[in-house]
């Protein structure tokens, strides 16, 4: 059976390979430690979960609005409102199965062929094939370690043509943990306004931020930056939900009618239930985020603290997520004894297969020199974690 040639562009997720090889392994038997999947190892709040069960209880498990739940919508606006100081009302809101599913509408509702997307790198796996998806173009454009990774106005100016329509800024950042401040973001949203860009804002990982940061987006910029920014967010990272496969966008009229209309005719309206769980999760109390993302901080440091502490390693104390994106390239080599490391995937699958740790090859995040951990995971298998890397690296 012939498969659509779009489909050919596209390279199944690293992040997940490797998730599905570790797991393989622990079936297996062998005792595999992961800094591979990006997902909180918390629980869901117990009143979150009760409310799905109430909703259960009460029948409540037919189809609502394509674009999700009245009351839901104004739940995620109110937040926009409280916590940003955006006026989103509940009409210029969508509910989505996940960011994903967010990110995924928003590409097929405004790209196609000719167009270009702008893309800084490292980024998230499923940003360039998205844009593939629809058709269009992704430009990455590379960013600087020594720059935080992240994009400046003149790298952003240098990467825009005639066919460019938008950019998509994650902050805090998957992989690299990189958080943009405000006046990061005015200069570049300078650029945007002068450019005539549309802006896509992921802001899965808002919550999650360390040492003070404030939390800061290009559409709390300029009321003018807010007409040309589409906000991405969801329940899967602030409150431990991602099984629950909610998110939603905030934007323009234009485009919440367009993303709708595409939803209505792939998945219809995000799951009854966990609607009803993410209404919980947004209107009930907030201490479980503080909780999580105070143990998340004891986390980035212990690793933080190790990693740096090997030879060749360069690790920067993330600012935001719960991922660091350490420079490992000096162990790189051609040939050498029992095998060849030529790049990231070749050293994680020696991590994986030598020290029975499955992280992430940089090159899935546009970054060949850096491999990604993922923190969300318990102090006692970071510190056992860091002490097999160490004793497979000095083998190199």
């Amino acid at each position: 059976m012939k498969i659509a040639e779009r489909i050919g562009q596209i390279k199944p997720s690293l992040t997940l390979a490797v998730d599905a090889k570790a797991k393989a392994m622990v079936k297996a038997g062998q005792d595999v430690i992961s800094f591979g999947v990006g997902e909180p190892d918390f629980d869901t709040p117990d009143f979150i979960k009760e409310a799905a069960v109430q909703a259960l209880k009460e029948g409540f498990t037919k189809y609502t609005p394509v674009s999700g739940m009245e009351e839901l919508k104004e739940a995620v606006a109110q937040r926009f409102r409280q916590d940003l100081g955006l006026d989103y009302q509940a009409k210029d809101v969508v509910i989505t199965c996940g960011g994903k599913h967010a990110l995924y509408n928003i590409a097929q509702a405004l790209w196609g062929p000719g167009d270009e997307v702008i893309i800084p790198a490292p980024y998230w796996v499923s940003y360039p094939p998205m844009v593939q998806l629809a058709g269009a173009e992704p430009v990455i454009v590379a960013t600087r370690e020594a720059n935080g990774f992240k994009l400046t106005p003149e790298e952003l100016l240098q990467a825009i043509t005639p066919r460019t329509r938008a950019i998509i800024l994650n902050s805090p950042s998957n992989p690299t943990g990189a958080v943009y401040s405000r006046e990061e973001l005015e200069a570049l949203g300078r650029v945007v306004l002068d450019k005539d860009l549309t802006v896509i804002s992921d802001d899965i990982y808002d919550k999650i931020l360390f040492d003070g940061r404030k939390f800061c987006n290009m559409a709390m910029i300029d009321p003018r930056l807010k007409e040309r920014t589409i906000v991405v967010n969801g329940a899967s990272k602030t409150y431990a939900m991602t099984g629950w496969r909610i998110g939603y966008l905030a934007g323009p009229p234009e485009v919440v009618k367009a993303v709708d209309t595409v939803q209505s005719h792939s998945t219809s309206n995000p799951t009854s239930i966990a609607q009803k769980a993410a209404l919980a999760a947004l209107q009930g109390p907030q201490d479980f985020v503080q909780v999580m993302v105070a143990e998340f901080d004891r986390r980035r440091r212990a690793i933080t603290e190790r990693l740096t502490h090997l030879p060749g390693v360069k690790a920067a104390l993330p600012d935001g997520a719960f991922y660091t994106f350490p420079v490992f390239s000096a162990y790189y080599r051609e040939k050498g004894p029992g095998r060849a490391l030529k790049n990231s995937l070749d050293l994680a699958d020696y991590l994986l297969e030598e020290a029975k740790i499955a992280v992430v090859p940089g090159a899935a995040f546009g970054e060949d020199q850096c491999l990604r951990f993922s923190y969300a995971t318990s102090l006692e298998k970071i510190e056992k974690g860091m002490d097999r890397l160490e004793k497979a690296l000095k083998k190199l």
